[in-house]
C-alpha cells in the first residue's frame, strides 16, 4: 500500500493505492459507492497470472482523502493520470467497473492513448446512463432524481438497500451472501457524504458518447443482461456500437455486481483479453 498525492488544483489530495505483483500493469478502478476492496476476487487471479495489479480508492472513498469538491470526471481522470505518472507506467490496461468506466474514457480524452495498451469496461456506465430522447433505454431522469434526493435525505438508509439490486438479490435471494451485503454496506456507508452525492451526480449526468467514439485501443466490454442498475441496452450494447475496436461479452444471467456473482467467468474473460 502506498499514498500518491495529486497536487493539481487548489488542494493536494492523497490517494490510497494498492500495488501488487510484477509484469504488465493493470489499473483497476472501482465503482460507486465502494472502494478498491471491491476487486478482492480479481486481484489474486491477475497477480497469480503474472501481472502488476494497481487498485486505488477514488477520492472521497475508502482511505483516500475527502475533499469537498473534485468529483467531476475531469478531476477524477487527473487523479488517475497522477497515479500513472508517479508510478512511471506504460503499456497499461485500464479496467473500469461501473462509474470507473468514466475515468477510463475521460483519461483517454484528456491525456491520450500513448500509455494505454487496452481498456476493459465492466458493468460500466459508459456511454450514458440518463434517458434522453436519443437515449431511450437510459434510466429515467425522475429515477436518478429520486436517488439524488435519497442520498440527501437518508444516505445511510439508501445505501443499506442499494446493493440488493446491485447484485440482483431482489430477484434471486441467493445471489450473494448476507455477509457480502454487510461488507459492501460497511464500505459504502463510510465514504464521505459529499463524495457519495457528487460522484453520483457525475455518473448520472455525464455524456460520454462522443468521447467513446474516439477510442482506438482494443476494448473489452462485459455487461450483464439483467443489470437493473445500469441497463445493458444503454451501456454495454451502446458502448460496443460506439467503440470501433471493442468486443462485447454479454452475461445473460448477470446483474450489475458480476465481479462477485460471476467471479470465475469474469476473471477468465479478463485474462483471455489480456493475453491476446
Amino acid at each position: 500500500m502506498s499514498t500518491i498525492i495529486n497536487k493539481a488544483g487548489t488542494e493536494e489530495v492523497k490517494l490510497h493505492v494498492a500495488d501488487y505483483g510484477q509484469g504488465e500493469p493493470i489499473i483497476l478502478i472501482h465503482g460507486w459507492p465502494l472502494s478498491h476492496k471491491s476487486w478482492e476476487k480479481q486481484i489474486p487471479a491477475l497477480v497469480d497470472a503474472g501481472y502488476r495489479v494497481i487498485a486505488y480508492d477514488r477520492r472521497g472513498f475508502g482511505d483516500s482523502d475527502r475533499p469537498w469538491d473534485g468529483y467531476d470526471y475531469d478531476t477524477l481522470a487527473s487523479d488517475l493520470h497522477t497515479i500513472i505518472s508517479e508510478l512511471q507506467l506504460s503499456n497499461v490496461t485500464l479496467v473500469g467497473f461501473s462509474m470507473g468506466g468514466g475515468e477510463v474514457v475521460r483519461y483517454i480524452t484528456n491525456y491520450g492513448e500513448s500509455n494505454i495498451a487496452k481498456i476493459a469496461l465492466i458493468s460500466s456506465i459508459i456511454p450514458l446512463v440518463k434517458q434522453h430522447s436519443d437515449n431511450p433505454d437510459g434510466v429515467p431522469a425522475e429515477k436518478l432524481e429520486e436517488i439524488a434526493q435519497a442520498l440527501k435525505d437518508d444516505r445511510v438508509g439508501f445505501l443499506k438497500g442499494f446493493h440488493e439490486q446491485f447484485y440482483g438479490v431482489d430477484k434471486d435471494p441467493g445471489a450473494v451472501s448476507e455477509g457480502q451485503l454487510a461488507f459492501d454496506f460497511s464500505i459504502a456507508s463510510q465514504a464521505a457524504p459529499q463524495a457519495t452525492e457528487k460522484a453520483a451526480d457525475a455518473w448520472a449526468n455525464t455524456d460520454f458518447r462522443t468521447e467513446s467514439a474516439a477510442i482506438t485501443v482494443p476494448t473489452l466490454i462485459i455487461h450483464g443482461k439483467k443489470d437493473a442498475t445500469v441497463p445493458f441496452e444503454t451501456a454495454g450494447q451502446q458502448a460496443n456500437e460506439l467503440i470501433a475496436h471493442s468486443v462485447l461479452i454479454k452475461y445473460d444471467d448477470a446483474a450489475h455486481g458480476l465481479n462477485i456473482t460471476h467471479t470465475e467467468r469474469l476473471n477468465n474473460d479478463l485474462l483471455a483479453f489480456l493475453r491476446t
